[in-house]
């Protein structure tokens, strides 16, 4: 049984940015991750670690906080799109933070449906 878990911003930047160009189906076909820092360090104020991309339109952009990433998505999400995503946080209709690693799959299904309603309009 696996008692640890990943709550350090930087990594679970890490993992979100490996999910994203790793799962290349259902919807996340032409989503990439650009303008990554590999140096990016977390921060109380945020720091950009890296955008996701649908093809050429912004999607999103990951901020590396100690505890947590924030995504500030720059394009429209469905409505109450958190519901049943373990631990993440909704803070406004535009922002999401992820805090621990086991909620990257959460964050990544968000990043998925919010493509599939950009697509679908």
């Amino acid at each position: 049984m696996v008692t640890d878990s990943i709550t350090d911003g930087k990594r679970i930047a890490q993992l979100l940015a490996s999910e994203i160009t790793g799962l290349q189906t259902g919807g996340l076909g032409a989503v990439s991750v650009s303008e990554a820092d590999p140096d990016a360090m977390p921060s109380d104020t945020g720091t950009l670690a890296y955008r996701v991309l649908d093809e050429e339109t912004e999607l999103a952009a990951v901020y590396l906080y100690p505890a947590y990433v924030e995504l500030q998505f720059a394009v429209p999400r469905p409505p109450e799109q958190t519901a049943d995503r373990g631990n993440l946080v909704e803070a406004d209709n535009e922002t999401v933070q992820v805090t621990t690693g086991a909620d990257v799959k959460g964050a990544v299904d968000l990043i998925r449906e919010t493509v599939e309603q950009r697509n679908s309009a």
